[in-house]
């Protein structure tokens, strides 16, 4: 984040007690009873399509049938099959785009079953008893190497060591789980779930996490391949795309990524700096994220800007609504044209935008808005580079995550072809692992 001697960029900005209110849980869990009323107005359909919009396959009806019967372990069980990282997808999945927005309930009455929030109460519950419903098959002496302690690799590791084999994940951060340790808004994750959540998932055994190591720095691809039976890369996208305007170069232009990161990480919620009035750049969840935590902190105004109309906005109605009644201006249809300001920021001045012949393009119209500290969240690049064909900047991927070199799979972020979303992550992970088992096996 910028420094607090920045004008207009200050700690301190609310009391300890306030933070805390604000960075409370987003949605405070289900009670049994909350649980069993939620699960009661399931349809429990035949062909659910709540099961074909997921991801990862769960089967919702079933799950939800075993809470209204209070057996929320076995509910768990039934997620964890399909998708190991289910408690934490429940709490940062768009479920309202995904099995919520398919649901018989929602199309005929607005109203869906409360998938996402039962999901985390089953699974929660599994998990804050410590049980590990699944075994480790016999040893198949094989070992493989995982790159990336994100949802990717470790749904990919968990499922390679159910099945048997020896597993080693190595993570450039010092801390394992990616995105769901790093990259989510504080408020929608809280009391230190992602790492309780991996703690639980090794628990299975025959998985060693190696942190503090990256691919091209500690490790190489080819020394990877040579040392261990099979690679998987899920090394997601680390690298954060530039602004190209005139005083893009200011200290106080930065990148979302890194404030989300900070405040992920910090035991002193009042101790982060955030300015008077703070503007980002982008169109996605983190955008959103980045500007209600902001907000959050202290800020007086807070604006995302993005370039195009809100219909093409990735972050979701509700991650949008969830913005405006957290205070947050969504401006659509302005692109960053300069940043002003002698030595600090000031102001932007933003461009405003058309689509003519099918191309965005600015309109010659601009605006100045007053601007002490600017986030840019506009997408993110592949940094890694280990001599495998690309596609559109992404991991080139066929199958279940074959990459164009034998014996290495890819999968998550930083693979193409997928959506960018933490559910489709560890789906590509389990995939990717059951044809790694299949490869391994052949002739065994």
């Amino acid at each position: 984040m910028n420094s607090p001697h920045t004008p207009g960029i200050v700690a301190n900005r609310l009391d300890a007690e306030t933070l805390a209110q604000n960075f409370a849980d987003l949605h405070a869990p289900l009670t049994t009873h909350e649980a069993a009323v939620a699960a009661d107005r399931c349809y429990f359909c035949h062909d659910a399509p709540c099961i074909t919009a997921c991801p990862t396959d769960i089967d919702i009806p079933l799950f939800i049938r075993q809470i209204s019967t209070g057996t929320p372990e076995a509910a768990a069980k039934t997620i964890f099959e399909q998708n190991i990282l289910g408690g934490m997808c429940a709490r940062v999945c768009p479920t309202e785009d995904l099995c919520e927005q398919a649901c018989v309930r929602e199309l005929a009455e607005g109203k869906p079953v409360e998938i996402g929030r039962l999901q985390r109460y089953a699974t929660d519950t599994l998990i804050n008893k410590g049980g590990m419903p699944f075994a480790r098959a016999a040893p198949t002496g094989k070992t493989v190497a995982v790159v990336g302690a994100g949802p990717a690799g470790l749904s990919c590791a968990h499922r390679l060591s159910m099945l048997g084999h020896d597993v080693t994940i190595f993570d450039s951060n010092q801390k394992p789980g990616g995105l769901n340790e790093y990259g989510i808004a504080a408020y929608k994750s809280t009391d230190d779930f992602a790492a309780k959540e991996i703690a639980w998932l090794c628990s299975i055994g025959g998985i060693t996490i190696e942190t503090g190591k990256a691919l091209g720095a500690e490790l190489s691809l080819d020394g990877l391949a040579d040392a261990y039976d099979a690679v998987f890369l899920g090394v997601g996208l680390g690298g954060v795309n530039a602004l190209s305007v005139e005083g893009a170069e200011k200290a106080v232009v930065a990148d979302a990524v890194s404030l989300i990161k900070e405040l992920r990480q910090t035991d002193d919620l009042a101790s982060l700096p955030v300015g008077r009035n703070v503007l980002v750049i982008g169109g996605g969840m983190t955008a959103v994220d980045a500007a209600v935590q902001s907000k959050l902190l202290g800020a007086e105004t807070v604006t995302i800007a993005y370039r195009r109309g809100r219909e093409a906005m990735s972050a979701s109605r509700y991650e949008q609504d969830l913005a405006a009644t957290n205070g947050v201006k969504l401006m659509f249809n302005v692109m960053p044209k300069a940043i002003h300001g002698n030595g600090a920021t000031a102001e932007i001045e933003l461009e405003y935008t058309a689509t003519k012949d099918g191309k965005l393009q600015g309109t010659g119209e601009t605006v100045r808005l007053p601007a002490d500290q600017i986030f840019r969240a506009i997408g993110q690049s592949l940094t890694m580079d280990a001599g495998l064909s690309l596609e559109g900047g992404k991991i080139a991927v066929t199958g279940a995550g074959r990459t164009s070199r034998s014996g290495v799979w890819a999968g998550g972020d930083c693979a193409a072809g997928g959506d960018d979303l933490t559910v489709t992550a560890v789906a590509e992970g389990r995939d990717a692992a059951m044809d790694i088992h299949a490869t391994l096996m052949e002739g065994a």
